[in-house]
Order: C-alpha cells, then sequence, then structure tokens
C-alpha cells in the first residue's frame, strides 16, 4: 500500500524520547520504522516512488517538515548542519494528546509564512517550480541539510530496489562478496551452498583481533515487502548447527519482525540481522561496486543579513 502523506511530528518526538533525546536523522526514522510510532510502518518510512529525477522517498517530504514544526514549536532545538536533532525539555514533556494545539499551529503557519517569503525574496530571478504546490513549498523551504540527508536516502533506496531485483544466484553471490569484504573468509568448498541443497547461501571462517577463528554461517532472502519471521530464524539456526556454526549473518533486502530479532539473540549461536537498510549503509561503507559523486551547498551562512 502507497505511502499516504501526513504529519510525523508524533512519530519523531516519540522516537527521539526512547533514543534518550538525541539521534541523527536516519536514527529516528530506523526507529520510527522499527517501532511503528503513531502508526507508520516499516514499509511507510521506506516506501519509495519513481519521480522524474529517479527514486525517492515520500516519507522525506513529512520528515523534513516534521523537523522544522517542531522546531518551530520549540519541542526540539534549532537543527545544525551535519549535527544530531536534540529535543527540548518541552519536547521531552509535553503532552501530545492533541498536538498540534491551536497555539502550535499558529506557531507553525507563521514559521511557514516567514520562511517561504524569504526564500522567495532571495529567489526572485529563478524559475517556480511546476510541481505540486506542496512540492513547491518543499523545494522553498529546504536546507542544504535537508538536501544532503535526502540525496544520501535516495540513492540508498534505489540501491535496495535494484537488489530486489537481482535473481536469486547474483543476490547471494551479492551477499557473498560483502560479507567477505566485512573481513569473514569464504570457504570455497562448503561456502557456496546454494539455499535448495541445505537452507544456507554461504559458509566462512572469522578470525578476531584476539586470533580467535570462528565458523559463520551465511543466509540471505530478496524480499520485497515481506518481512522475515521467527521461523525462518529458527530455521537458519537449525542449519548452522549441522555446520557447527558459531554464529550466523542472515541479510534480507526487507526487514525483520520482532520475534525474528528476539529469536535472533536467543541461545549460543547468536544471528546478526542486516536489513534493506543497513546492507545499503555496509555498501557505502565498503564502496561496493558505487561511485562517489561530490557536490556542495551552500549554508545559511551565505544567506544572512549583518
Amino acid at each position: 500500500m502507497a505511502y499516504k502523506r501526513r504529519s510525523v511530528e508524533k512519530a519523531i518526538t516519540l522516537a527521539l524520547r526512547d533514543l534518550g533525546g538525541s539521534a541523527s536523522r536516519k536514527t529516528i526514522r530506523k526507529a520510527i520504522a522499527d517501532n511503528e510510532y503513531d502508526g507508520l510502518t516499516y514499509n511507510d518510512v521506506y516506501s519509495t516512488k519513481q519521480g522524474k529525477t529517479g527514486t525517492y522517498s515520500p516519507f522525506m517530504f513529512d520528515f523534513n517538515f516534521g523537523i522544522k514544526n517542531l522546531s518551530s514549536v520549540g519541542y526540539i532545538e534549532q537543527p545544525k548542519r551535519g549535527q544530531d536533532i536534540v529535543l527540548t525539555q518541552l519536547g521531552q514533556t509535553d503532552d501530545l494528546h492533541g498536538y498540534p494545539r491551536p497555539d502550535q499551529q499558529e506557531a507553525i503557519t507563521a514559521y511557514w509564512q516567514k520562511t517561504i517569503e524569504e526564500r522567495k525574496k532571495r529567489n526572485k530571478e529563478k524559475q517556480q517550480e511546476k510541481d505540486s504546490a506542496k512540492e513547491n513549498e518543499v523545494a522553498e523551504a529546504t536546507t542544504a541539510d535537508d538536501m544532503e540527508d535526502t540525496d544520501n536516502t535516495n540513492w540508498k533506496l534505489q540501491l535496495i530496489e535494484q537488489l530486489k531485483q537481482f535473481e536469486p544466484g547474483k543476490f547471494e553471490s551479492f551477499s557473498r562478496l560483502l560479507i567477505s569484504k566485512m573481513g569473514v573468509s569464504i570457504d570455497k568448498k562448503r561456502g557456496v551452498v546454494r539455499s535448495s541443497d541445505h537452507g544456507i547461501d554461504g559458509f566462512g571462517y572469522f578470525v578476531s583481533d584476539e586470533f580467535r577463528t570462528s565458523r559463520v554461517a551465511i543466509q540471505c532472502k530478496r524480499y520485497t515487502n515481506k518481512s522475515v519471521s521467527e521461523p525462518e530464524i529458527d530455521s537458519f539456526k537449525g542449519v548452522m548447527d549441522s555446520f557447527n556454526a558459531e554464529y550466523g549473518i542472515f541479510i534480507t533486502t526487507s526487514h525483520f519482525t520482532d520475534r525474528a530479532k528476539k529469536k535472533a539473540m536467543q541461545g549460543n549461536n547468536t544471528v546478526t540481522l542486516i536489513d534493506g537498510q543497513q546492507l545499503a549503509d555496509l555498501v557505502e561503507k565498503y564502496q561496493l561496486h558505487i561511485t562517489p559523486v561530490h557536490t556542495y551547498a551552500l549554508d545559511d551562512y551565505y544567506f544572512e543579513k549583518d
């Protein structure tokens, strides 16, 4: 089901409260997706659409608006580029029932009226966007931090969509390549066993800093929207036992249910879970078949009046 535009301020506030009052934008979104704050699901947060310039996340529009709205009502400190979003004391303790209250809505409206007018003055010679009124407001209100965060999110969402289209064999090969970059030495004989044969997609060895060698079993599921459930983790653990693996790595392009996460941590042979978002982060970390493109956006410093 496609994501529908909505207010996400409550979800952001609840996530920050549970995260200790301070977190990065990416961490906040992950917390919202994992805990379904204010009714938002994993698919709501990470669903994608195809636009004129490529893949994008509809949720990001509401997320960026939400950050600014929360700042305007005093729930978070004024966001600073490259730094965590921080709750104020009001944001920590205020009752969210009925948000936004009339006084809060007035503050939000005043903020956007001022912001849009300032942007219009700055860009009066620039041709207006021809998209919808909402998208025009986003374009007018976008900051350098929003642009950087949104651009970084969009290419990772595009990556996940492409991985979902891989043939099973290619996705398994990709997963083994990534795991090897992470320091696991793939066993050439036992490490490439198709899932249809033994329920395992890779096997290898990891040597820790203390020179302890551990046997690692690898499983990967190329799902579109389906989440990985507890029985799948339980089944994988059974296969791990047959391979005498000390621990396992389970990779998916989607996400894991709460029961699956609990099952992964039970017993002696724990399983490291890598969902679609973490998968994209690892591709970035190890520069796996990607080409960095560097650009710059001016901070508001250059537009401030003395």
